[in-house]
């Protein structure tokens, strides 16, 4: 049994371990010279709902991604605007961490490795084709897994945000996002709100080096620091366009909200650079990703895939999608659970067995099931969902999903009869 994932951020990462461990011979693919893709620079787990659907992962034995960016947390069950008991990973130390774990356990991982073309015959996926830096390459398997995203390439910035910000996902020296499915000849789906195509990345990182000593304390004591902004350097306009609209809230208007990931994590799409140091501690504030964080930043969801809520593409036989492609599923968290779920069926795939399609009596399957159905209305696509905050938590809590008792949900998994069903 071979799988082919092309796509090295959460999502694809996930479904790498997920299927290595039902026995199929793994082969992940990724353009950059790096796993993780925004989650080398996010380092928010377990807030609000999070902690639901992590620890409902835990308890189906699909929890390795959840168990190692809790031994990297430097900061655990802290607080912020409209967010209770997060944990923040280390951003500088996560990627070797979780590529050495995939090596560990036998993935094939091809970095620096551009996809750019599918051979299909009938819907059914041959081959999947591109280049290296120096070669051309061509991957056979038995199925694939698309988990690509839904950021770049660089036009995508130009011509729906304030132009290329230059991000960590580096399109211009890496090539930007080529979308399989729409290479199968898949129609995909592009998120809109009003006069917005797709959303901007919700958040910029600066260098705490580049702080005043009294935010860097706290920072580093607290995990979490709030600093007002004067009221004439408010915009509400900026609210609007997150694609992380969980932190679209008044707090992130008023006040610079600073997280302590290893660097200081700016809670807003941009912040113009001459205005940000003219607020207090901020004086010599250097942006680090992205590069150009007082212009813009990186355009989402332009491109996702139709699927059913086993995660596998309609209209193409051997493919399944996880992270954005699988919608407008916003987060690392909401990127792992679909990755993983993806990866598990893509083996039942191969061995003809029944998908994993989870019940709605758990977060993570109501979360997928509710997205696709809401991505099936056009206001539905005007919306963004996370088990974190915005309107998919507020659901959770209405349908009595939400919780942070271990045992309660481990019980909820029990009693669906999916106790380790990913071991």
């Amino acid at each position: 049994m071979k799988v082919v994932i092309i796509g090295g951020g959460w999502a694809g990462c996930s479904a790498a371990i997920s299927a290595r461990k039902q026995g199929a011979r793994v082969v992940l693919i990724e353009r950059t010279d790096m796993l993780l893709g925004t989650g080398l620079v996010g380092g928010i787990m377990r807030n609000n709902g999070r902690f639901t659907a992590a620890e409902e992962m835990l308890a189906m034995s699909g929890g390795e991604i959840f168990q190692l960016t809790d031994q990297n947390s430097l900061h655990r069950n802290i607080s912020f605007p409209g967010h209770n008991h997060t944990s923040l990973y280390n951003v500088a130390r996560m990627e070797p961490m979780v590529k050495n774990f995939l090596l560990e356990k036998g993935v094939e991982i091809h970095l620096s490795t551009r996809i750019d073309d599918v051979a299909i015959t009938n819907g059914h996926i041959e081959a999947v084709t591109g280049k290296t830096r120096e070669d051309k390459v061509n991957y056979e398997g038995d199925v694939y897994i698309e988990t690509t995203g839904t950021a770049g390439p660089t036009v995508n910035c130009t011509k729906y945000g304030n132009g290329c910000a230059m991000c960590i996902l580096r399109c211009p020296s890496f090539g930007g996002r080529v979308s399989i499915a729409a290479k199968c000849g898949i129609t995909e789906m592009i998120g809109k709100k009003g006069d917005h195509v797709g959303a901007m990345s919700g958040a910029c990182k600066l260098f705490k080096e580049s702080l005043s000593g009294e935010v860097v304390e706290t920072l580093n004591r607290e995990g979490v620091a709030i600093i007002p902004i004067p009221v004439s350097m408010r915009s509400a306009d900026k609210l609007a366009t997150k694609a992380c609209q969980q932190y679209a809230l008044p707090e992130f208007l008023d006040n610079i909200v600073l997280l302590d990931t290893g660097h200081a994590k700016l809670m807003t799409t941009f912040f113009p650079l001459d205005a940000l140091r003219q607020i207090p501690g901020m004086e010599s504030a250097r942006y680090e990703d992205p590069y150009a964080g007082g212009l813009g930043n990186s355009i989402r969801y332009v491109g996702m895939s139709p699927r059913d809520d086993a995660l596998k593409v309609i209209g193409v036989e051997n493919l399944f999608c996880g992270g954005e492609k699988a919608g407008l599923l916003v987060g690392h968290t909401e990127a792992i659970v679909t990755g993983t779920l993806a990866g598990l069926n893509a083996v039942r795939f191969i061995k003809k067995e029944k998908p994993l399609v989870f019940p709605d009596t758990l977060a993570v399957g109501d979360g997928i099931s509710y997205v696709r159905t809401q991505m099936a209305t056009e206001a539905g696509l005007g919306y963004k969902y996370t088990f974190s905050g915005s309107v998919y938590f507020d659901r959770m809590k209405e349908k009595d999903l939400y919780t942070i008792d271990i045992q309660k949900i481990r019980g909820r998994v029990e009693e669906a009869g999916l106790t380790g069903v990913f071991a």
